[in-house]
């Protein structure tokens, strides 16, 4: 598992943490039951605090992604890939909802949203 921290970056290093380990097991990079880094280990190999990777490892295991056994490790959970995609649909769209008010706030046409939108995908 390679994790990279940016110390630049204004997103917490338990954030970094589970976004990269987040999208490393939605990608199938890192399949079921497979073995994650002891919170030690990992906490050596990126040069920073236990603690930051035992909150790293309990917001992965709060929201589904990893389980622990006590004496054994941290493990990748079981996904259901199609409940965790309607959950992300579902954000999405509460997002872009917002997006459309302020847009129609600002008198921004369908059509400025949409290049907008198609800049900023293709970046």
């Amino acid at each position: 598992m390679r994790i990279i921290i940016s110390n630049s970056s204004k997103e917490p290093i338990y954030e970094q943490i589970t976004t990269q380990v987040k999208t490393a097991i939605l990608a199938g990079d890192l399949q079921e039951g497979t073995a994650l880094p002891s919170i030690r280990q990992l906490a050596k190999d990126l040069q920073i605090s236990v603690i930051t990777t035992k909150r790293a490892y309990e917001e992965l295991e709060k929201a589904g992604f990893i389980y622990s056994i006590v004496g054994k490790g941290s493990f990748v959970a079981e996904q259901n890939l199609e409940v965790i995609r309607e959950k992300k649909l579902k954000v999405i769209e509460e997002q872009l909802s917002a997006v459309i008010a302020n847009s129609r706030e600002i008198g921004l046409t369908f059509d400025e949203l949409q290049e907008l939108m198609t800049i900023l995908y293709e970046e």
